[in-house]
Parts: C-alpha cells; structure tokens; sequence
C-alpha cells in the first residue's frame, strides 16, 4: 500500500500550460495470454508476446486533463457521450463500478493524490484540496474502440490517463511506474486482470515481457524485431477484423482465477505449456519465421480454448470456417468470446481473398476490417 501513496499534487506555478494530452495505442497478445494473471504469475512468473498497435494509423486511446477555475472535478467521456461533476471525496472514491463510464477516472484521480487513502497530507475536504491546488481538473478519455474489444482497451486507457495525469501534475511516473498503478487501479475498480495489457499498450513495438515469481510483477522487457509485420512480403498478411461481437473479460477472468485458486492440475500444466509456447513464439519472430509464427498463433489460439472453451462461440466458429483455408493462424486477442479477429494469412493473394469473403458476408452490420499497424512510440506523454 506504500507504495501507492503519493504526495498531493503542488499549487499550480505561473506558467503552466493550460493542459496536456496523453496517447496510447492498443495492443494484440499473440502468445502466453493467462500466465500474466495473478495468482498464478505470483506463483510461477509469466511469459507474455504482444504488440502495440495504431489502428487506421491513429493512436485510439486518448486523456486530456486541463485546469478548471472552479474548485471541482469533471470528467468528460467522449465516446460515451458522458459527463459528471465531483466535489466531494465520497464522489470521487465511488468507483467500484465495473460499468460506470467514469470508474478508471476516478480511481485515476486517486492514486494521483486526490483522495485522502492515497495521499500523504490531510485535507478536510476535496474541494479545499483543489482551493490549495489553485484550480479545478478537467479530465477527458476517449476511446476510439468499442468495449469488449479484446484489445487491452480499458487497461490501456487506465495508464493513459494516469500517464496525462503525471504529465500535468509533474509526479515523475515512468512507464514501469503507470503499469504499475494501473494494476492497483484494477484491483480498486474490480476487474482484476494481470500486467501485460498495459504494458503491451504503453511499451512500443513488438515484445517478449516476462516476470518471476513472487509479488513484485515488474515485467523484463525484451523487443522483438518487427520483420515479420512490416516488410512487404509479409505486411499485407496481418489482418484485424472487427466481428462486432462482445464478451465482457470479467466473467471470463473470474472462471479462470476460480480455477487457478483452486489449483486445477489440468490448468496449472496448460499454463505452464503457455508460458513455454510464449518463448518458442518470441524465437519464430527473432528468426523471421512466418509460416511458423502463424502456425504458433493457431496453436495459441487453440490453447485458449483449452483454458476455456467460451472463448470460441458459435458466432465466431461462423466467420473463422470462412477464412480457416486461407490462414496460417488466427486468435481472438484478449480473454476471447468477441471483439476482434487478428488473421495471419498464408500469403498477400489469400489475404485479398480474406478481405474480400469477410467484405462480402459480412456477420453483422458492424462487422469490418480495420487497418493495423506496428506502434513504435507506446504511450505518448
């Protein structure tokens, strides 16, 4: 709890800018999905590959905070359309609510100093805090992703909002630091979860992150080369397809964490199978491998229906019969049951036939490609 203890933000000096933005791209876990998830990395450690990604080559997630002449709080959603007043430290700490719009904003704010568990100095209400601040807080998010996405969405928009908030309060979090208290701030709002959503968001370009058993889940951070995404030949071969289908992760973490509490012997050797496969994936890609790297992403994608078999719904059994011919792999990235399909193509032609079948039968009106890319900047402050 220490360490999640910050000191109140500092009266605002003259000078300072009248706000900052903070940008994240999202991220496609390709291999070791589950083993970054406590309990089971507190007692094993976890191997995780991912990959930051734009998507129409934009960063999708965004936080802008802006100082406020008033002394209160207001959190701005623009996706969803939604905006709250706060002036009370009962407001602010209400954020336990899974399906609030403004529960990863408050918690946010929390562990940036604005609330009495979370701050070393005493203040007999939020809004003397913010008179001794000198100004009130505007914060935004916007997410240009749909929830259930599968994408690492709200944990990355979690580390990007306290990365704005670092930014523009001047607290010094480095992105080990945001990943950090983005794990804590999961654990507050109540969604669980591990460490490899924020950190595959907020670290640039492709990587192999892993961590050793014990409480400390610091991920060791080795980059991978990005041969395999970006030259010609193989670019064109990596497709994301939004199936317009959700799954909210929580209720498939919370079966899977069941189980792992309970020490499942068939599940505790999966993960273990996982964490091996995370490593033999990270070497295809170090050896420019890509038929064997998108053979490994089908044997991810098969693991993760070993771990649960809700993941492959008939709904998307339905759109993968079509494309099964024409791809080396496909996953669903994330816990699975929805969200988006990443295709690795055997070739550029199968990959037009690819855009071209799921074009023309498209599941459902909101169905469509979406165009992705390597990210090599990670969380822009």
């Amino acid at each position: 709890m220490s360490k999640s203890l910050q000191t109140a933000p500092t009266p605002l000096r003259e000078g300072w800018d009248e706000g900052c933005e903070a940008c994240s791209p999202v991220r496609i876990d390709v291999a070791g999905g589950w083993t970054d998830t406590p309990p089971y990395c507190l007692s094993h450690g976890g191997n995780v590959v991912n990959m930051a990604i734009t998507l129409d080559g934009q960063p999708p997630l965004q936080a802008r905070v802006k100082p406020l002449c008033e002394p209160k709080i207001v959190l701005h959603s623009i996706d969803l359309q939604a905006t709250e007043e706060v002036t009370t430290y009962e407001q602010l700490t209400d954020y336990a609510h899974v399906n609030s719009p403004f529960s990863i904003p408050k918690a946010a704010l929390c562990l940036a100093g604005f609330a009495p568990q979370y701050c070393t100095q005493h203040f007999p209400s939020l809004t003397a805090q913010l008179r001794w601040l000198g100004c009130g807080i505007c914060l935004t998010l916007h997410s240009a992703v749909p929830a259930g996405s599968g994408l690492g969405t709200s944990s990355i928009l979690a580390a990007t909002a306290l990365g704005a908030l670092s930014r523009f309060f001047q607290l010094g979090w480095n992105h080990t630091e945001i990943g950090y208290r983005t794990l804590l701030l999961e654990q507050m709002i109540t969604t669980g979860g591990g460490w490899q959503d924020q950190y595959g968001g907020i670290l640039p370009g492709v990587k192999l992150l892993q961590t050793e058993p014990g409480p400390e889940q610091t991920p060791q951070v080795h980059q991978l080369p990005d041969t395999l995404f970006t030259h010609p030949d193989y670019a064109p071969c990596h497709l994301l397809y939004y199936t317009g289908l959700t799954r909210t992760a929580k209720h498939i973490l919370d079966e899977i964490v069941r189980d792992m509490h309970r020490g499942d012997e068939r599940q505790l050797a999966l993960l273990s199978e996982m964490k091996q496969h995370a490593l033999d994936l990270a070497e295809a890609i170090r050896q420019n491998r890509f038929e064997t790297y998108g053979r490994l992403i089908r044997k991810t994608w098969q693991q993760n229906q070993q771990l649960d078999a809700g993941t492959n719904p008939p709904a998307i059994q339905a759109i993968t019969r079509l494309v099964d011919p024409l791809c080396l792999g496909y996953k669903l990235p994330g816990a699975g049951g929805g969200g988006f399909l990443y295709m690795v193509a055997r070739d550029p032609e199968a990959a037009a036939r690819i855009r071209h079948t799921l074009t023309e039968q498209r599941p459902n009106p909101a169905a469509r490609f979406v165009e992705m890319k390597i990210s090599h900047q990670g969380l822009a402050l």
